[in-house]
């Protein structure tokens, strides 16, 4: 059993789809909403068990690793799915009451591959696990396939996707005919870098900027976040990202070894050009889901500013960060779907006098929108301080001066939305009517904002804990 222990999550969630499988091909009848709540139910199981699982040593011959840094990853992936999952239960579409075995299948194997990515710290696994999380994504966008716009955003992240694959695979093949290697740790090791490898890590990161939604690798977004269903959305702003973050730690930093800071020039580089874009782009918006989505693209170019750090800290923070980012941005999404089943609308006229007719919906709206405008005292506040902070001490002053503009320039359209909610008045009368997994998923995202406002102590020494063994 002790062979196991390092795959202990991996198993659980694959006995959940095992599950999940089984239960899809026994049901009867249109509303099958009973495999979703399975689905939902064995997240949160595998989720608590991730509590007490502890750091154990490398398996299948080092390409394994269950360190600290993947137990810390892999609780924030089991976090985000229960929540996206949680809220999905609701759907009002016929189609997810009868195609739930479908739809929470792909989910878990997502779910199974950016947990393998976590642990990945050899290139083959490493490339296997991107595929596994990425693939089902591409059909998860698509879901409701009689919707054109649905059809069109998923072919459009299918075919950008495939040759951000394709450039990363080529990349990788560089890097192991520079090294003669696929172990991160031996690609460490390796004597100093000739143009073969530097080719290859700068090919692979047009892949890793692909999957984290940077600029200009960031097409497939708006249209995506529009047009699929807003629970998914949820989901997928946040944990591949959070996934090709981790995946990025481990190649750049783990498996650059006393050569990482070469990357500082580069990383600062793509954070600066991926503020920008996002706030700029975001400014027009009218749709809140596409105002949400150039906002996520502004909210990586700030994780990039820590990744530019090149140190501990930076990587530590950009961890915190990625928490604080899962309970804000899920959560004002997850506001936006239940506006929108109400009014009908994801405009954000529709949030006009939100505040008179359901003020605590308001209320946590505000919440999600100040954290991800980095107001104090929310935990967005604290990851953008801390990831500045730690660009600072490496001497990036340029960086976080654009970074603090930029912050003021999304607290425009951030306050654009509070505005709608608080000073103008409401089209309509009447309470909105949330259903309740996804009211509480809700009110689970606004209690992670607020706790890690008041305290982000513990999560942040956690991930200074994480992050040392990589320097």
């Amino acid at each position: 059993m002790s062979d196991l222990a390092p795959f202990a999550l991996e198993l659980g969630i694959g006995a959940v789809l095992l599950l999940v499988f089984v239960a899809g091909l026994l049901a009867h009848g249109e509303d099958r909403r009973g495999i979703a709540w399975l689905a939902t139910g064995g997240v949160l199981v595998v989720g608590v068990v991730a509590l007490f699982v502890a750091p154990a040593g490398p398996a299948l011959g080092g390409m394994f690793v269950q360190d600290g840094l993947a137990v810390f990853a892999k609780r924030l992936f089991l976090t985000a799915t229960f929540i996206g999952l949680l809220a999905g239960l609701s759907l009002p579409d016929r189609v997810f009451a009868r195609r739930a075995a479908e739809y929470h299948l792909l989910v878990l194997t997502s779910l199974l591959g950016m947990l393998v990515l976590a642990s990945a710290r050899d290139l083959i696994l490493l490339f296997l696990a991107f595929e596994l999380m990425s693939i089902p994504l591409y059909v998860l966008a698509g879901f409701l396939k009689r919707d054109a716009g649905a059809v069109e955003a998923s072919l459009k992240f299918f075919l950008v996707g495939s040759v951000s694959s394709a450039v990363m695979a080529y990349g990788l093949s560089f890097v192991y005919g520079a090294t003669g290697t696929t172990d991160l740790a031996k690609i460490a090791a390796a004597a100093t870098p000739n143009p073969l490898l530097t080719l290859g890590l700068v090919m692979a990161l047009v892949g890793f900027a692909f999957k984290i939604a940077a600029f200009p690798f960031h097409m497939w977004v708006p249209d995506t976040y529009e047009a699929a269903t807003t629970p998914f959305v949820a989901w997928l702003s946040v944990a591949p990202k959070a996934a090709g973050f981790v995946a990025l730690f481990r190649v750049y930093f783990e498996g650059g070894g006393d050569r990482a800071a070469a990357w500082v020039t580069t990383a600062a580089l793509l954070a600066t050009i991926t503020m920008l874009a996002g706030n700029l782009m975001a400014l027009p918006q009218q749709n809140t889901k596409r105002l949400l989505a150039y906002s996520g693209i502004a909210q990586i170019g700030y994780m990039l500013v820590g990744v530019a750090a090149a140190s501990a800290s930076g990587t530590a923070m950009v961890l915190f960060y990625l928490v604080a980012y899962v309970f804000g941005n899920m959560g004002a999404f997850l506001v936006v779907e239940a506006l929108a089943r109400a009014e009908g609308s994801e405009a954000t006229t529709a949030f006009r006098g939100l505040a008179q007719r359901s003020p605590l919906l308001a209320l946590a709206m505000l919440l999600f929108l100040l954290s991800l405008g980095g107001i104090p005292f929310v935990a967005g506040f604290w990851a953008k301080l801390y990831v500045f902070w730690a660009a600072i001490e490496q001497g990036l002053y340029w960086l976080v001066l654009l970074g603090a503009l930029l912050t003021v320039v999304a607290l425009f359209y951030y306050l654009l939305v509070a505005k709608r909610m608080y000073i103008e008045e409401p089209e309509h009368q009447g309470r909105v009517i949330v259903a309740p997994t996804l009211a509480l998923s809700v009110m689970l995202c606004a209690l992670g904002v607020v706790v890690l406002g008041l305290y982000p102590k513990a999560v942040v020494m956690a991930a200074l804990r994480v992050a040392a063994p990589l320097f």
